[in-house]
């Protein structure tokens, strides 16, 4: 439990200055990759993800032997984290229209907290304990970091990928 609660402040921290980090780098194609290029929806669920795989791939150094359901627990936690930023985000903006800041960091924390407790439970309670499910979670974590760097840099034309602010997709916009 401590290393999922250490889990929780690393990524709710770094995810939150990774909000900052490609403004601050002078707009780096590098720390596009791994921050935040724009305010669209995808882009905060990467604030999310790309600490979170960071953080997995260390405590996989240290628990692999005694979990043998981890990546697959990982990769579960991760798609529910995903889903609840989205989730909570489009159904408070309309259902109350555009939210205060504070809310939206709020939605941030609430599903760090949603990808954490998830994995624990699996984790602790022997889920997801077979080979195959293993590879698959492990393949699943390695597509979404994937997913999350090529889409930053050749956003779909759709809403979840849309800046609000600019109305642009992807980096640069």
């Amino acid at each position: 439990m401590r290393w999922e609660i250490a889990g929780f402040l690393f990524v709710s921290s770094v995810g939150t200055l990774l909000h900052f980090v490609y403004h601050w780098s002078a707009e780096s194609v590098i720390a596009a990759a791994f921050a935040a290029v724009n305010e669209s929806t995808w882009e905060h669920m990467k604030l999310l993800l790309v600490p979170y795989f960071v953080f997995t791939m260390v405590q996989f150094t240290v628990f692999a032997e005694p979990f043998r359901n981890f990546f697959a627990c990982k990769a579960v936690g991760a798609l529910a984290g995903l889903v609840t930023i989205p989730l909570l985000f489009y159904t408070l903006t309309g259902a109350f229209g555009p939210m205060p800041d504070w809310v939206n960091i709020g939605i941030f924390i609430l599903s760090t907290a949603v990808t954490y407790l998830t994995g624990y439970y699996l984790l602790t309670g022997g889920a997801l304990r077979s080979g195959w499910q293993q590879i698959a979670g492990f393949a699943v974590l390695w597509l979404l970091l994937f997913l999350f760097v090529y889409f930053t840099y050749r956003a779909p034309q759709l809403p979840i990928f849309r800046d609000p602010v600019t109305g642009g997709y992807g980096i640069g916009c």
